[in-house]
């Protein structure tokens, strides 16, 4: 039988770095996301997504904000997926004014909270917006 070359995609980057995220990976679904560029593809939404959720499983709100800057310098628009998994990461991380400043991102756009951004809750914001975290 003859070997197959396979050539390499966003599709097969972007389901390597969702098992990445789902196995608790975030620094492999990070060098994932370089290998694309190397190896000259460009992410595209789900490869952000998933890397973000990655990040944000890992409680690595530093780098979820990182692949935020990168998804909004390449002039992507972030989803609701993404917004939702950014959300989540900067609450795991205590981040309450960036988790507000992206809830704000998502009701400018129209985009639906999950329930977790929605439990930001009153006295979150508020605090947040002291700067005084929780």
């Amino acid at each position: 039988m003859q070997e197959a070359k396979l050539e390499p995609n966003v599709i097969g980057y972007s389901a390597g770095i969702s098992a990445c995220e789902k196995g608790e990976q975030w620094q492999r679904a990070l060098a994932l996301l370089e290998e694309m560029l190397e190896v000259k593809l460009e992410p595209n939404v789900i490869s952000f997504n998933a890397g973000i959720s990655a990040c944000g499983k890992g409680r690595q709100w530093q780098q979820v904000l990182s692949l935020l800057n990168e998804m909004w310098n390449a002039t992507m628009v972030p989803n609701a997926i993404t917004l939702n998994a950014g959300i989540s990461a900067y609450e795991k991380g205590e981040q309450w004014q960036r988790a507000l400043a992206l809830f704000s991102v998502m009701r400018e756009a129209k985009l639906e909270p999950s329930v977790s951004a929605t439990a930001l809750g009153p006295a979150r914001a508020r605090r947040a917006s002291s700067g005084s975290g929780l």
